[in-house]
């Protein structure tokens, strides 16, 4: 893994991944991905095509129905999704690093087997339910509630801004739930919740700024009712080991912003030949040519970012910072290329059938999910001993 980051080369297998997953996404993702956008829906059809491909199975191994890749494989994915429809990104994401990748890192092997299978090959969609009204980052503050009765968990609460958890093929939503209180502690534990499930209810989607293609909705639990094996890794071990899945993640996130930041510059430079002002195209002004190459540098400094992360990540050696930072610079990137692409494209950068308009919208909550920009100061600054 760490060959290549000096060379900037990637290996064949990842390359033609690659590849394959940008033919996907100019050929089949981007022409539908303005009517998705426009009409709220979620893309079904885009789903099914990235189940047939395999990518929810990227990074499990062929025991379980994967791919037998890794994380850098999803990583790529996601990269060339997020250029031409961060939604679609998105639900990849959640699905496999949110939805999956819990019940991988910390499900007994009964668990595995059941559910694995099933969320890898695409088929269904399992999502993770953490963030609550109120809490927001303060995200140990929960006050879901779970406790035994009788051989099953009894399960109360609501969660907020849960992706891929009220679509038609959702099958899973694992939370952390308050399960008891010990040394004037709270515990704190993850339970499996299939869906549909008594008492579960995915509550009317929310009416986003952005990401209108990708499912999310509130949830609310009303004496939930699940048996007691459904309990997802050690008892009270449920906030630590979200926390450790929201690292990875912000890996998976940095890549998806990586390539909404390069889709940006891709856009940008096939305007600015395009578009013509005062008798030559516009690339031909230094001022133009400068603002894509600061936003090129940019998008090249967050993938090295994300690359260097996901080495450690792989290498099994700590990753903490890596990934906050991957996760910080990438996101700002994100941002600050939707909006000068916005700018380059002048009028027409604000009319939402452009690509470049969609990532202006949408780029916004790279800066807020798994971590808002302020949670990945914090933890650069904590892993250097403040």
């Amino acid at each position: 893994m760490t060959d290549f980051l000096s060379t900037g080369m990637l290996p064949d297998e990842y390359s033609q991944l690659a590849k394959t997953v940008r033919d996907f996404a100019r050929e089949v993702v981007a022409p539908v991905a303005a009517r998705h956008d426009a009409d709220h829906s979620f893309p079904y059809e885009i789903v099914a095509g990235m189940a047939e491909m395999g990518l929810f199975g990227l990074p499990f191994p062929e025991e379980y129905g994967g791919m037998g890749g890794d994380y850098f494989a999803l990583c790529l994915a996601l990269e060339e999704l997020g250029k031409v429809d961060q939604s679609v990104a998105v639900t990849l994401e959640a699905g496999v690093s949110l939805g999956a990748m819990p019940v991988y890192r910390f499900g007994t092997e009964a668990q595995k087997q059941e559910w694995l299978p099933l969320l890898a090959s695409g088929q269904a969609l399992g999502a993770f339910g953490l963030t609550e009204a109120g809490g927001g980052t303060d995200a140990g503050a929960t006050k879901t509630t779970a406790r035994l009765d009788d051989g099953h968990w009894i399960i109360n609460g609501s969660k907020q801004f849960i992706t891929n958890s009220g679509t038609d093929i959702t099958r899973l939503v694992t939370v952390t739930a308050v399960t008891g209180n010990t040394g004037g502690r709270r515990e704190i534990s993850a339970i499996m919740v299939p869906v549909p499930t008594s008492g579960f209810t995915a509550e009317p989607a929310y009416d986003k700024v952005g990401w209108n293609a990708s499912d999310t909705h509130p949830l609310s639990f009303d004496d939930v009712r699940v048996p007691a094996e459904n309990l997802l890794g050690e008892r009270g071990r449920g906030y630590a080991n979200f926390l450790q899945i929201l690292d990875e993640g912000r890996i998976a996130i940095a890549a998806l912003a990586v390539g909404a930041a390069q889709g940006c510059v891709d856009e940008s430079v096939r305007y600015a030949r395009e578009r013509a002002a005062f008798g030559q195209p516009i690339g031909a002004y230094q001022a133009i040519q400068f603002k894509i190459a600061r936003m090129e540098a940019r998008a090249q400094a967050a993938r090295t970012a994300y690359y260097d992360a996901a080495a450690l990540m792989l290498s099994g050696k700590p990753f903490k910072k890596q990934a906050a930072i991957a996760k910080l610079v990438a996101s700002e990137a994100a941002m600050d290329n939707a909006r000068d692409a916005t700018q380059i494209h002048g009028g027409y950068g604000f009319m939402n059938e452009y690509t470049v308009a969609r990532h202006y919208r949408d780029s916004k909550i790279l800066e807020i999910g798994e971590g808002t920009t302020e949670v990945q100061l914090m933890l650069i600054a904590r892993e250097l001993g403040f």
